[in-house]
């Protein structure tokens, strides 16, 4: 089975919305897995990120995962070690989910917030300060 995946020759952002402030640095050219289990997301300048998938999974924005009210995390299910997408699919111009492995696949993630979660620039954030 190939590995599910999204790949754009031109930009998947057409016209940003007013809300929405999008640059090269939150439009990705493409998106696929990395392994059998992590996520990678090619951004259009250039930077690689790639989303170890429990951590992805861990860290869902859906509303049965995350309080909508407080924004609280609910620890409902415990995230199996070897989670893996299934399926990823963009919803609209902004964002992808994703089908686990553990049959979720409620969870919206937006560009602009999977690249502030990219693993490698949280790392060098971190060593800056």
């Amino acid at each position: 089975m190939a590995a599910p995946g999204i790949t754009r020759s031109s930009p998947i952002h057409k016209a940003p919305k007013e809300s929405m402030s999008f640059t090269q640095t939150t439009v990705p050219f493409k998106i696929t897995r990395a392994n059998q289990h992590d996520v990678k997301v090619v951004w259009q300048d250039g930077h690689e990120s790639v989303y170890p998938a429990r951590e992805l999974r861990s860290n869902c924005p859906c509303a049965a995962c995350v309080d909508e009210v407080t924004g609280e995390r609910r620890h409902t299910a415990v995230v199996p070690d070897n989670v893996k997408p299934l399926g990823i699919q963009l919803v609209g111009n902004y964002a992808i989910t994703i089908q686990w492995s553990d049959g979720h696949q409620t969870g919206i993630y937006a560009f602009d917030r999977l690249r502030k979660m990219c693993p490698c620039c949280l790392k060098a954030e971190g060593s800056q300060q």
